[in-house]
């Protein structure tokens, strides 16, 4: 086997150059693992794209050292960063950046040390992190890559046991992850994962020009993926609705430790967050007692921007009387929606700008953080309208000096009914509030076309056939449109709702979307519909339940 001791910046941006087009190749192929069989499976795009926006910034280093090299990749990554599997791979990168920093070569132990710290920054990117996913594949390989430093300092082992570590990790998240086994797939980011380390150790091998006669390995599962019994998921009801006091400061001080901060405050709240290094460190927390958390921090050094607002319902009154006393300023609102005439709806209902995004086209941070920085207000708020923009979106605020919160609205009738929650009398944060409330008041059906055959949720799904979801949840199959937009209502509790729009695509034609309007006031003569021709592509219908 060929041995490297060490590589400078110029090595470890040309390893992940050859690993981008090794990864480019074998797209649609990872596209093609996501869960639900729906055209939106994107996870590969979004990982090349994330990466092709990492190493044009790698190209404008400003010198060839590692540090310098690595930490503009992990700027290029943050800015370039696409759904949910571009901003986990951002946090990777930024975890190398850090394991490099302040290094002009690296051998094979710096690598180890620098894959584990992309594996804590992966973890510490998420607030529920899961198992069986692009997480558990880092991790995996950061400790194998440990394991292997101990016993040779070779960059080439190292790298070659964290890639062998990687495969037996996808091959085993369908046992980490029972969707996954009953879906017969692994997990599509960790296999991105796999393809890109797999491109740098080639690369590091001297096989760059035979990678563009091959295609990367596709991962089989370790396990027969056999269907499971279907029971139905229990239900959980989460309480969005904030409590106590949104505490917020920068802690400035020497020797720092954001990790040791974390632990402490871990039981003094809720929705912590504490980043940042061993001089200057962020927290964000809701807690009922903020004085508790100050007298702590403060004693650890220097406090910044402290901002403490109350969020109970009880104090609702008192902020009424604010308003009152202090007219509101302007407020842009930011929105992610596919195609044109859906834009025209948020228009309508007063977003200030809009982003072209949602199925198969995610937008990046920097997409969003350029909308954000051309409002004329310094106050923004982002409805990202999509589950897999949600994490995109949250990357924003640290990357501007404006004030930037995220209604998290995962589907097209969330964002809407956010936007007809908006109080032009009230102020931001009690905006963000109302809106982010308002997303629990309405259920989102969408009818899509299955990309390929599977068996999922119970229900044997064959290719083109329709399919519908009812909140994210795959609830109807079948050969008719219109069957399964009636399996969609029969769960929906239409009996209980005030409103119906059905929002029809470009592959729906107006006949059927009015066909399916007639049926509903047919059986529900009380319920007031609506049938808008919205023109976005992939679902032929979104429809919203209120």
């Amino acid at each position: 086997m060929k041995q490297i001791s060490t590589n400078d910046g110029r090595d470890f941006r040309e390893m992940f150059a050859a690993a981008t087009n090794w990864l480019e190749k074998s797209v649609s192929d990872i596209d093609a693992l996501n869960v639900f069989p729906v055209p939106d499976g994107d996870t590969g795009t979004n990982m090349l794209l994330t990466m092709h926006s990492t190493i044009e910034e790698a190209d404008r280093a400003a010198d060839n050292n590692v540090s310098s090299v690595s930490q503009a990749m992990a700027r290029g990554a943050l800015m370039g960063a696409r759904g949910n599997s571009g901003v986990i791979l951002s946090q990777i990168m930024s975890g190398l950046a850090q394991g490099f920093s302040e290094k002009e070569i690296f051998n094979g132990s710096d690598l180890a040390n620098a894959l584990s710290q992309a594996s804590v920054m992966a973890y510490k990117g998420l607030s529920n992190p899961v198992e069986g996913t692009i997480l558990t594949v880092i991790k995996d390989a950061s400790a194998a890559a440990r394991e292997q430093a101990a016993k040779e300092n070779d960059v080439i082992s190292v790298l070659e046991a964290a890639v062998n570590a990687a495969n037996e990790s996808v091959a085993n998240t369908p046992r980490l992850l029972p969707v996954l086994k009953e879906a017969g797939v692994v997990d599509a980011g960790g296999q991105g994962l796999y393809t890109l380390l797999e491109g740098a150790l080639r690369y590091l091998n001297g096989e760059a020009e035979l990678l563009q006669f091959r295609k990367p390995q596709m991962i089989e599962s370790s396990i027969p993926l056999t269907p499971m019994v279907f029971t139905a998921p229990e239900r959980v009801a989460i309480d969005e609705i904030p409590f106590g006091y949104c505490t917020e400061f920068m802690l400035k001080g020497q020797d720092l430790d954001p990790d040791k901060l974390r632990k402490k405050l871990n039981s003094k709240g809720e929705s912590l967050i504490v980043v940042g290094n061993d001089t200057i460190i962020r927290i964000h927390i809701h807690t009922l007692d903020p004085g508790n958390v100050i007298h702590y921090t403060a004693s650890l050094g220097t406090m910044h921007g402290v901002s403490i607002r109350n969020m109970d319902e009880q104090h609702q009154d008192f902020l009424e009387m604010q308003r009152e006393r202090a007219p509101t300023t302007g407020m842009a609102i930011v929105a992610v929606v596919p195609g044109d005439k859906l834009g025209d709806v948020f228009s309508s209902l007063g977003v200030t700008a809009i982003v072209p995004g949602g199925q198969t086209m995610n937008p990046s941070t920097k997409d969003l953080l350029q909308a954000v920085e051309q409002s004329a207000s310094d106050t923004v708020i982002i409805l990202p309208n999509n589950k897999n923009i949600v994490l995109t979106a949250g990357q924003v605020h640290s990357l501007t000096e404006k004030t930037v919160r995220v209604v998290p609205s995962k589907t097209i009738p969330q964002g809407v009914a956010a936007l007809l929650a908006f109080d032009y009398e009230a102020d931001f944060e009690t905006n963000v509030g109302i809106m982010t409330e308002a997303l629990s008041t309405v259920k989102s059906i969408e009818i899509t076309r299955a990309v390929r055959s599977t068996k999922l949720d119970g229900l044997v799904i064959k290719k083109k056939q329709a399919i519908g979801f009812l909140d994210g949840t795959l609830i109807a199959v079948g050969d008719k449109t219109t069957d399964v937009v009636n399996g969609t209502f029969d769960r929906a509790e239409l009996a209980k709702a005030d409103v119906v729009t059905i929002y029809y695509g470009a592959d729906a034609s107006e006949a059927e979307a009015k066909e399916i309007n007639n049926n509903i006031s047919a059986q529900y003569p009380n319920l007031q519909v609506e049938v808008v021709n919205s023109g976005q592509p992939h679902y032929e219908y979104i429809i919203s339940v209120e």
